[in-house]
This record gives C-alpha cells, sequence and structure tokens, in this order.
C-alpha cells in the first residue's frame, strides 16, 4: 500500500508488505485475534462477548501498531476500526500501567465518546487499567474525580479536554499513546485548530494513530505535521467500490408531506430489525419522533435540543431493544455502533457524499446486511446528482414514489394493505380510585360548559329580591321546576316591549333581564334567635 501524498513513503517493506497482503489472506480464509500477537487476557474478554475473528482492519493495523508503528488507517465505518486502535493502545501500557494518563483518545462527537470508551473499558475488563470518557454534557465532578484516582486512558471531546487541561485537572505531559479517531469528522466539525492544541500538549516522542473513513487533504497535512513515517493502511478491496457491497441503497423521490405515512409502512416491512431515522435539523427529528410516536411506533430520539442525559438514555434504551426507531440529527451518525440495525432511512438528503456514507454505515455492521432508504425531496435533486456522481451510484433520477405506490411494497418487503398506523390495543377500563380523580375535573368542565353534569349535587340558601322573587341558582332536587316557574312569573309584556332585557343606563335600578336589580347580600343575623354559644 502506498502512503498518503505527502508522506514520507521510506516506510518498512516488512510493514509494507504485510499491509499489501492483508486483503488477498481475508479471501482465502479468516483470522482470529490469537494469530495476531494478543496478550491471553485480551483475547479472553473478546471471546466473553463472542469475538474471534479480525476484520481487516484489525488485521492489518495490530501488527504494525503493537511494536509503535505511527498508522493512518483508512477504512469505510462500522468495519471495525475501534479494535484495530484500541487493543494496540491497551496491550502497549502493559497489565498493570502506574497512575496518570498515559492514552489519550480523541473522538468528534459525544455518542462516539460513549461508544469508544465502552469498547476500551472492555478490553481492559482483565486489567487494573482503568479508563474514563470526557465530554460536554456532564457534570465535570465525575470526570475530574475519575482522572484524580488515576485513570490511565482517556477518551474525550476536544472541547472538554482542552478546558481540563487548560484548568490543570488533566496532564497529558505522559500521554505516549495518541489516537484520532474519525480525523475527518472532526475537520467537518471545525476541531483542527483544537487537535492542534492538543498535540501542544502531549509528549513529542509517542506512538500516534490516526483513524477516518475518508482522507481529505488536511488531515494529510496534519499527518505530516504530527507523525512520524506513518504507514497508510487502505482496509479496502479496490473493486469494491466506495460504499459497502452489503449494503442495498434505494433512492426515492418523495413528497415532503407524504414522507411520514412512506416511513410508517417501511416500519412494517417483513424482517426489519432496528432502524435509524436521520434528518436534518433538530427540529424536524422532534417532530418525527413525535408523529410516530403517535402511530403506535415505539421510537426515541437523539439531537442536539435533548439534555446529554436524555440522549444517553435513549441510545441505551435502543442498543438494549427497548426501542426499535431511533430519530437522529447527523450529531449521533457517527456514535451508533448497533450490530443489527437492518434499515437506515434518510428522512432528507445530506448534503455531501460523505455524510451519506456515514449515515448509511450505520447498517450493515460486522459483516451484516443492511438496507438504507433515502428520500429526495424535489428541490434536492441537484443534491442527489452530486452524490450519485461521486459514489457511482448510476442512478441520476430517483423514482418517484408515494405511500400507495406498488414498487415501494416490492422493493422493501412491505405485506400488502400495509397502513401507516399500527393497530392500539381498546383503553383498559379505569379503576375507581381514577374515576374519583378525575371527578373534580369534570366538574370544572361542565362548569365550564354551563352544565351540572359530573358535579356534586347540593344545596345552595336562596333569598328573595325587592320584587319578592327567588333570585339565584339551587342544585338540589327539584331545580328544573323552579327555574321553569321562575321563567313563567316574568311577564310577556316586559320581554316584548322595546328595549327589554337590556341595560338602560342606571345601573342602580334595572339589570339587563329587564328586572329590577337585587339587593346586595349580606349577612343577617336571625330575627329572635338565640345568640350562637361559645361566641
Amino acid at each position: 500500500m502506498a502512503a498518503v501524498d505527502g508522506v514520507d513513503r521510506n516506510e518498512a517493506p516488512l510493514a509494507r508488505q504485510t499491509a499489501a497482503h492483508a486483503p488477498d489472506r481475508q479471501k482465502t480464509d479468516v483470522t482470529s485475534f490469537a494469530d495476531l500477537g494478543i496478550d491471553q487476557d485480551i483475547l479472553d474478554a473478546l471471546a466473553a462477548k463472542g469475538i474471534v475473528d479480525a476484520f481487516p482492519i484489525q488485521e492489518q493495523t495490530i501488527p504494525l501498531g503493537l511494536p509503535g508503528q505511527d498508522i493512518i488507517g483508512q477504512a469505510k465505518t462500522g468495519t471495525g476500526k475501534t479494535f484495530g486502535f484500541g487493543i494496540p493502545v491497551v496491550q502497549r501500557l502493559g497489565q498493570d500501567p502506574e497512575p496518570g494518563v498515559k492514552a489519550l483518545i480523541v473522538v468528534p462527537t459525544r455518542e462516539l465518546a460513549v461508544q469508544v470508551y465502552e469498547d476500551i473499558d472492555m478490553l481492559t475488563s482483565n486489567r487494573s487499567t482503568s479508563v474514563v470518557a470526557i465530554y460536554g454534557g456532564k457534570a465535570y465532578e465525575g470526570q475530574i474525580d475519575q482522572l484524580k484516582a488515576g485513570a490511565q486512558i482517556v477518551v474525550g471531546t476536544p472541547g472538554r479536554l482542552i478546558d481540563l487541561a487548560n484548568q490543570r485537572l488533566l496532564d497529558l505531559s505522559h500521554a505516549t499513546e495518541v489516537v484520532l479517531d474519525e480525523a475527518d469528522k472532526m475537520l467537518d466539525l471545525g476541531f483542527l485548530a483544537d487537535i492542534e492544541k492538543i498535540f501542544s500538549k502531549v509528549p513529542a516522542v509517542r506512538h500516534t494513530q490516526l483513524f477516518s473513513a475518508t482522507m481529505p487533504g488536511p488531515i494529510v497535512a496534519l499527518a505530516r505535521r504530527f507523525m512520524t513515517n506513518p504507514i497508510h493502511i487502505r482496509a479496502n478491496d479496490p473493486d469494491e467500490g466506495l460504499t459497502q457491497a452489503n449494503i442495498k441503497h434505494i433512492v426515492y423521490r418523495a413528497h415532503s408531506l407524504d414522507k411520514d405515512e412512506v416511513i410508517a409502512r417501511i416500519l412494517q416491512a417483513e424482517g426489519r430489525g432496528k432502524t435509524v431515522i436521520f434528518t436534518r435539523t433538530k427540529r424536524a427529528a422532534q417532530k418525527l419522533v413525535d408523529e410516530l410516536n403517535d402511530r403506535g411506533f415505539n421510537v426515541g430520539g437523539v439531537h442536539g435540543d435533548m439534555g446529554q442525559e436524555q440522549r444517553e438514555r435513549s441510545m441505551a434504551a435502543f442498543k438494549a431493544g427497548k426501542r426499535d426507531v431511533l430519530v437522529a440529527t447527523d450529531v449521533a451518525a457517527r456514535g451508533i455502533d448497533v450490530d443489527d440495525v437492518t434499515h437506515v432511512i434518510n428522512h432528507t438528503i445530506p448534503d455531501e457524499e460523505k455524510t451519506y456514507l456515514h449515515r448509511a454505515g450505520r447498517t450493515g455492521r460486522a459483516g451484516k446486511t443492511g438496507i438504507a432508504v433515502t428520500f429526495v425531496d424535489w428541490e434536492d435533486l441537484h443534491k442527489w446528482a452530486l452524490i450519485n456522481r461521486a459514489l457511482d451510484f448510476g442512478q441520476p433520477e430517483p423514482v418517484e414514489t408515494y405511500s400507495s405506490s406498488p414498487h415501494l411494497y416490492t422493493d422493501l418487503n412491505i405485506p400488502e394493505g400495509t397502513k401507516g398506523r399500527l393497530r392500539t390495543a381498546p383503553k383498559a377500563e379505569k379503576a375507581p380510585s381514577e374515576r374519583r380523580q378525575r371527578q373534580p375535573q369534570k366538574a370544572a368542565d361542565a362548569a365550564a360548559e354551563g352544565t351540572d353534569e359530573g358535579t356534586t349535587r347540593r344545596r345552595r340558601r336562596r333569598r328573595r329580591g325587592s320584587g319578592g322573587e327567588q333570585v339565584g341558582a339551587t342544585f338540589a332536587e327539584g331545580a328544573e321546576t323552579t327555574a321553569s316557574a321562575h321563567a313563567e312569573s316574568a311577564p310577556a309584556a316586559g320581554r316584548d316591549a322595546d328595549g327589554a332585557g337590556t341595560h338602560d343606563g342606571d345601573a342602580t335600578n334595572e339589570h339587563r333581564d329587564g328586572k329590577s336589580a337585587p339587593q346586595r347580600r349580606r349577612r343577617r343575623r336571625r330575627s329572635g334567635g338565640a345568640a350562637p354559644t361559645g361566641a
């Protein structure tokens, strides 16, 4: 394999040969981790999770990383890059490293930090090595306590790492193992200046590994500045193309008002497992979460308007299978490492082909198959033209598709007659205690509507106005008779006269019903009654 343009090409011949012939070996036989010179305790930790065989990127990078060779690893997302750099880092620190930060792994997003932390923590399960995740959105105290306790491996995002380093709470002066994961995403998020600050705080003599799915020019320049004679390893089959062969890509031109209905029907396809739906904005993500939940699906969300605790709970529920649909913005595109995601749906088309690859890479992981469905709005056809040309899909015009289109059902194996709403179970009978709690609310609603439904019947004292007529209302039995008698007692002539029932301007003598205004109610002592005792 040739090195990156501009990076020193004088790599060790043996190492270059190893990298060049690894894909050929992969085609003929499967390499296990035991064949790569990995310590037994790490092999036991992997075997406990059912992980025995290595993927191509792991097969090529681990033998070079263990002796300390700087590596640029380039592979498609979902091909196992985490173990490719994680195993050499853990093994090079030894069985019982001294307290203090000895290894630094920098990732672009919080979700990816959590995923990488979990993988490295699993690798160190049989060692005394301690791992800590440092990222924003969570309290400082717990992270600082773990650093003070002597954590040796730090997995973090650039912002929080620099923050703690500036406060002298994170000492990177002994971090001889440095890894940049998803370097191209860091470039997209504008972290390049932060990466340079981090490199200024680590030792000049170190073992550096850089992993990325794509290799733009600024990343090449970064490697030239901060790495020593790195070997560039591409774990791709040259005949495979830019996309993973085990992912089926389907592109539809859909109307924005019909997308929710189409998605709801796709979610009922036969054989559908966990599904990730990507939206362009966080507002659209939350709107889709609410809509699909209303349709009866079990949906969670991950987007920027959610707190970090909410995002982690939602992601954990998705990984554990408590929710089988996750709606996310691109913030989560590189942090969802779930093997059994069968479908990825692009609710809105991404702006570039790199984002498309990373979205689609959430399915078809660990060698499994997957389906990626993309909706293209009429106004986004130019974006699809660029992605189609860059990834060589050979589909310049997406098929116009609606929720009733027959090819939607055949393409995605959706049963005939499927509608966009799940049947909901009938509401259970409410318990008597719930009915009693609901009764005051019913009374308030009834009072607002002018009815006596749902109220308790009680008696109210009545008094007489100046004309001897009853004034006030009663909820006791016979109230309807009293009300009707009251209505009949009003003289018909008064009702027929001009201006009857209106206010004549004399507020003291006439009311809106044309009758004299009642006297002001006063509390009076009963005549002839004895004074209350104990007064």
